[in-house]
């Protein structure tokens, strides 16, 4: 699962757009096809000097700009949540893609480098910005300046997954987190993950600001309503997303 295609920055994008627009998703899991999560950029086309490695200095500055640093532009700020659930091994960009999600489950048999240096090159599409978010500087560094892979039980211990599980239980092991997500109201969802983006780079003041905002109009939705009417009356809601 390389990740060198224009098609495949657009997919993203697109996908992107489509689920900000539509209201009745409210969670989202993304996953690897195969025996590996995603192994980051194609070190053929490297080789070759081809694909989205083609021309000039200029030319694959732009490449980078209008191609993979698309993706955490896009699907970090998704307002919906994001679980990825790690299927194999996710190296150089493919960790970095792992990092723009919000929770990442992992399979005991999967791998994480940060290995743009052991090429070269640096993070393209934001690992140096993601991965310390993650892990803290230490690690980050540490991964990154070495370009060395860790296995599922230190991405665990080190706070880069949650949960690790088999590997033929990983993407139901996301679900089941995705189907307790799904089970709030999607305002209280998106706008939650919001703060929580905003508050990586806000100040306090701003972020209650910003919070207070929030609350006024989620203490003003049904569900809200309904969520309070369930809690007290000791039923489940039932939510219409209103």
């Amino acid at each position: 699962n390389a990740l060198s295609l224009p098609s495949q920055m657009q997919e993203f994008v697109d996908m992107c757009a489509m689920v900000r627009a539509d209201r009745g998703i409210k969670v989202v899991v993304l996953t690897g096809n195969g025996p590996a999560f995603c192994a980051g950029g194609n070190v053929k086309d490297m080789a070759e000097r081809g694909g989205i490695f083609a021309g000039s200095p200029y030319e694959v500055s732009e490449s980078y700009r209008n191609g993979i640093q698309r993706i955490p532009l896009c699907l970090y700020s998704l307002d919906v949540p994001v679980i990825a659930a790690l299927n194999g091994p996710a190296i150089g960009a493919g960790l970095d893609l792992a990092c723009m999600c919000d929770v990442r489950v992992s399979a005991d048999t999967a791998k994480f480098a940060e290995s743009f240096v052991k090429l070269g090159i640096v993070p393209g599409d934001g690992g140096a910005w993601l991965l310390p978010r993650v892990v803290g500087m230490p690690k980050a560094s540490l991964m990154a300046l070495t370009g060395d892979a860790i296995d599922a039980q230190t991405a665990l211990a080190w706070g880069l997954v949650t949960e690790v599980v088999p590997a033929a239980g990983v993407l139901e092991a996301a679900l089941a987190i995705a189907r307790r997500m799904a089970a709030n109201p999607s305002h209280g969802l998106r706008l939650t993950k919001r703060l929580l983006r905003e508050g990586q780079h806000m100040r306090l003041d701003s972020l209650l600001e910003m919070s207070a905002a929030y609350q006024a109009l989620a203490h003003h939705t049904e569900d809200h309503a309904e969520a309070v009417s369930a809690f007290l009356g000791k039923r489940e809601p039932q939510y219409q997303g209103r």
